[in-house]
């Protein structure tokens, strides 16, 4: 599976960003697609997962209420909308794929920063 993420930039805190990670090589059917941060410093945490069959949605804490995970079937895309942006949301927001019957993400897609400002 190859993974190609977009959609980073600048905003100011309360602003909105769209990333969007489209995806090819493989069937995504029977994957979980997930999005993680790495803020400088800091150790690359967990963001949002989407189960690509089914949509069943996982956040963490933080995003949850904030952001959206969401897939879309015909461009084999999977999108992160980031609502009410804070400065703390600042960091490199990398895509990722696992098997449904894995436990590690596998496949990952270069970083796209967001920075927010305050």
């Amino acid at each position: 599976v190859q993974l190609q993420a977009s959609g980073g930039g600048l905003v100011q805190a309360g602003g909105s960003l769209r990333l969007s990670c489209a995806a090819s090589g493989r069937t995504l059917s029977s994957y979980v697609m997930g999005w993680f941060r790495q803020a400088p410093g800091k150790e690359r945490e967990f963001v949002a997962s989407i189960r690509w069959s089914g949509a069943t949605t996982d956040y963490e804490d933080s995003a949850k209420g904030r952001f959206t995970i969401s897939r879309d079937h015909a461009k084999n895309t999977v999108y992160l909308q980031m609502n009410s942006l804070k400065p703390e949301d600042t960091a490199v927001y990398y895509c990722a794929a696992r098997g449904i019957t894995s436990s590690a993400y596998n496949y990952w897609g270069q970083g796209t920063q967001v920075t927010v400002s305050s």
